[in-house]
């Protein structure tokens, strides 16, 4: 009988350390790695604090500001954007859903050495491979107070999440491969299917009241080629864990490959990094299965329209359906 009450008791007890641990939502923090030493090991779910619930100190209301940036980045910070796309585009729920490359989970991993430019990036350098490419736009200066704002945002999404480790949910859960080769052909009526009624039949998004709602997926006012989504493994795994909007997992994985081929092969603007040839262009930065850059599909050159068109931001485009003065 003794024995039977400690282990009740024993129970109970840890009954209760679990739910408070769940109602707290975090990991205990420890030191970072040493460099070179194996991330530790992550295997509670992260939970980062409640929206909006920012410290009124000056770093929360920097943190807030980075959050009306992330939000709303055209608006809030136009001289870096030169399309109709918005950082929570990528980062649903303001950067905070897992599997919708969170936040809270990208932050503890940086600095972090990245193939795309050949060095460690700071959080910063990182931040603005995604202005020059997903926003098509322009980097802003490290130590700006954009990537600052923005920075302070994705440290508070991160409060008490451990440094250096792969936090469950971060990132885009990787697809295996096909069952088929992906298909533009299918992609499209899957689309037509589960895409269009948002983003539109041609790609270009919808808007309201000249606030763009459902972001364009190609065309001028999409990302550029050197966006990480124009890679077909990088946006298969978004769709599958995310799209249609809400309705994660809908889709089978090979309509999500065949969706993702199909996005993936509509134009779009030219890469940044463009030098000058395409064929040079795609041996040097998409020399990959994944990237459609420099293939021909329906009769187009995907990339052949030429060196990037100027830097041109949001407020330099009337609203859709305004009549130009």
């Amino acid at each position: 009988m003794t024995n039977f009450r400690t282990a009740a008791i024993a129970l109970v007890v840890g009954v209760l350390v679990f739910g408070a641990g769940l109602l707290a939502g975090r990991l205990t923090p420890h030191r970072p790695a040493a460099p070179g030493a194996a991330a530790p090991p992550a295997s509670k779910t992260f939970a980062p604090p409640p929206d909006e619930s920012f410290p009124d100190t000056p770093f929360g209301r920097e943190a807030a500001l980075g959050r009306e940036i992330f939000v709303d980045t055209g608006r809030a910070a136009p001289q870096f954007v030169g399309n109709d796309l918005r950082c929570v585009n990528c980062h649903l729920d303001a950067g905070r859903l897992p599997n919708a490359s969170p936040m809270w989970a990208a932050f503890v991993m940086f600095p972090q050495y990245r193939a795309k430019n050949a060095h460690v990036n700071t959080f910063q350098e990182r931040m603005q491979g995604c202005f020059r490419f997903s926003m098509n736009g322009k980097a802003p200066p490290l130590g700006d107070k954009v990537l600052v704002a923005l920075e302070s945002y994705a440290a508070w999404l991160a409060t008490g999440a451990p440094h250096g480790a792969k936090l469950p949910g971060q990132g885009y859960p990787k697809l295996a491969a096909a069952a088929s080769a992906p298909d533009p052909a299918r992609g499209r009526a899957v689309y037509q299917t589960y895409c269009a009624m948002c983003h539109a039949s041609d790609g270009a998004g919808q808007s309201s009241a000249g606030a763009v709602v459902f972001p364009p997926l190609w065309g001028p006012r999409s990302y550029n080629w050197g966006a990480g989504m124009s890679q077909m493994d990088n946006a298969a795994a978004f769709i599958k864990a995310n799209m249609p909007y809400s309705e994660g997992g809908r889709l089978t994985d090979q309509q999500a490959w065949d969706v993702a081929a199909y996005i993936d092969s509509r134009p779009r603007p030219q890469d940044p990094r463009y030098t000058g040839s395409v064929a040079a262009t795609r041996a040097k930065f998409h020399d990959s299965a994944q990237s459609m850059y420099g293939k021909v599909v329906d009769g187009v050159l995907l990339g052949g329209d030429g060196p990037p068109k100027p830097f041109s931001p949001p407020a330099a485009h009337p609203p859709r359906g305004a009549n130009p003065s």
